[in-house]
């Protein structure tokens, strides 16, 4: 479900669904919290909001309150999920579409709901086409030149996406905004996914690789999708082809990719996230070691591109996600009171 504001008439008041539903806040960004105190009387949700990730050590912060929602980048693990419980809380509403980041299992062993919060999909499939663009435009290398004040042409010519194949893996919300946004380039536009209900050219696995000059990513990480794209997968793909990942780093087995794009095995790679990224994503790495080999070294190549997990930062989806999660724990209270 995608968060839509209520239409108002001119002087209506908005009355709350419910009164008094206490919301702790966790990892709360000041411009989320702009929107959540904004929304918040909405919803009769009264809210304890810290900027601090959830942890251990500050679960009672939810004490008296049987919902929080929480940020995607911390870890929610057994501890935290215990903590939460012995503070009192039944619901948990992640800010994100994805909950990889928490033990779901853990979370149901203690009687703790786990809920997801919906945004549009348009941020990160705008975002994925962007990468696709930039990586068969060279835009990295390109911008390195122009920065060193050097405006020669790039030695290699771009693609023209009317003149590729892309091939789409999941084509849930965001992967069919993105198969829509690319008809409009006229390109062949191919998709592997588990329930085959898009409108949609499908194919099997290892046949999208091989047919397809850019292979995006739209899945959710879980068991069965970890390192979907192996060694030996990656290996199948089309020679000189572009992998753009908005999805999430694991999908991808990242030394793999790593001998795939040093030995020139792909064209090149535009990177929204990234294996091990947690703790180095959305921290001030300047001056200082970032923690990570593997993506120092996919930085120094000049046919990948990285943005730190920020395809999803729009303005539209930041009220969609509190939105959402001020919905999740109101209808969680209300079919608490009524059931």
């Amino acid at each position: 479900m995608v968060f839509r504001e209520p239409a108002l008439t001119a002087g209506e008041r908005i009355r709350p669904v419910v009164p008094k539903v206490g919301i702790a806040v966790f990892g709360c960004e000041p411009d989320e919290g702009v929107v959540f105190r904004e929304l918040a009387p909405r919803y009769g949700a009264v809210l304890a909001v810290t900027e601090a990730a959830v942890s251990e050590g500050n679960a009672r912060l939810a004490a008296g309150r049987r919902c929080v929602s929480v940020g995607h980048k911390a870890r929610v693990g057994e501890g935290v999920l215990r903590a939460l419980g012995e503070a009192g809380v039944r619901y948990l509403s992640t800010r994100s579409v994805g909950y990889d980041h928490i033990d779901v299992g853990c979370a149901e062993r203690l009687g703790i709901v786990v809920g997801n919060a919906a945004y549009s999909p348009d941020s990160v499939a705008d975002y994925t086409v962007m990468l696709m663009l930039m990586a068969v435009r060279h835009a990295k290398a390109t911008i390195r030149r122009v920065d060193l004040h050097d405006y020669r042409l790039n030695p290699l010519r771009g693609k023209e996406l009317r003149d590729l194949t892309v091939g789409v893996l999941g084509v849930g919300q965001i992967g069919g905004a993105v198969v829509a946004r690319l008809r409009g380039f006229g390109g062949r536009v191919v998709a592997w996914d588990r329930s085959r209900a898009r409108a949609v050219e499908q194919v099997e696995l290892d046949e999208l690789l091989r047919l397809s000059d850019i292979v995006t990513l739209h899945l959710p990480l879980g068991a069965d999708t970890h390192h979907l794209l192996s060694g030996d997968r990656i290996a199948r793909m089309k020679p000189g082809a572009y992998l753009i990942n908005t999805g999430r780093g694991s999908l991808v087995d990242t030394e793999a990719l790593l001998l795939a794009l040093e030995s020139g095995v792909l064209g090149g790679a535009a990177l929204d996230v990234v294996e091990g990224e947690e703790g180095i994503f959305y921290a001030d790495r300047r001056g200082g070691p970032v923690g990570n080999d593997a993506l120092v070294r996919l930085q120094r190549l000049p046919n990948v591109v990285i943005s730190p997990h920020t395809a999803y930062y729009t303005d539209h989806a930041l009220r969609d996600v509190v939105g959402n999660s001020l919905m999740n724990c109101v209808n969680f209270e209300v079919g608490e009171r009524n059931g």
